[in-house]
């Protein structure tokens, strides 16, 4: 198993903290982003290695794991040009194949990981439902629980099974093949190729997508979600 997580955004929406840090070194409830969502990531049996997707202010990430998890199997790649999640994913693909996970590191959250020791399948997208979706990518489930599409940033709320930025992947190779038609066909939101317009490349493709749900899902993306993360947390 391999585990892709993308940090090289500016996180912009958490200034004036992160202009001297990275958004994932942001501290909440004594110890920064990216410690959680590796203390939740250990519960994923055999990683062989874990891949960084580094960009603004990356050597402090490098210096955190240097510190803080030294046995850990990790690689590095940078992200010079904020492209999206899809091209962040690309730029890891020398060498990523078979089974991976992919998480975005603003994301906190708690669940049943056990699936992943016993039958997984060929892909998983854990979400939770909101009250508001439009901030966020949903699933579009069908009657037997696999996604029939994603939509990124709604329009409206009647799909509200918000993703919460973590996959799993039997076939990396599959999802990095997927990555390159959508850069090719140039579909993208704004400046970015983002990762839902890949998998529904997939999903078109047969790609059957089970939906896995969260106990708790905390966002670190923002001031206030920073707040309340903290609260919770202190809290359990």
């Amino acid at each position: 198993m391999k585990i892709v997580i993308p940090t090289a955004g500016l996180g912009t929406r958490l200034r004036p903290h992160t202009w001297s840090k990275p958004k994932p070194l942001v501290s909440v409830a004594g110890q920064p982003v990216l410690g959680h969502v590796l203390d939740n990531l250990s519960a994923i049996p055999e990683v062989d290695e874990y891949i960084f997707i580094v960009g603004y202010l990356g050597d402090q990430i490098e210096a955190y794991l240097q510190e803080t998890h030294p046995d850990l199997p990790v690689r590095y790649v940078v992200q010079e040009e904020m492209l999206g999640q899809s091209h962040a994913i690309w730029l890891a693909k020398d060498g990523l194949t078979g089974p991976m996970c992919m998480i975005f590191v603003d994301t906190l959250m708690e669940a049943d990981l056990s699936v992943l020791q016993e039958d997984p399948g060929e892909a998983i997208a854990w979400v939770k439902a909101v009250d508001d979706p439009r901030r966020f990518g949903v699933v579009v489930p069908d009657a037997q629980g696999y996604v029939q599409k994603i939509i990124e940033k709604p329009d409206d709320i009647s799909n509200n099974l918000a993703i919460v930025g973590f996959y799993y992947f039997n076939e990396a190779e599959t999802l990095i093949d997927a990555i390159e038609s959508q850069m090719e066909a140039g579909t993208r939101l704004g400046t970015e190729f983002y990762l839902a317009d890949a998998i529904n490349v997939m999903l078109e493709q047969g790609l059957k997508m089970r939906v896995g749900t969260v106990d708790v899902w905390v966002d670190c993306g923002k001031p206030d979600a920073i707040i309340e993360t903290n609260r919770h947390l202190l809290d359990h």
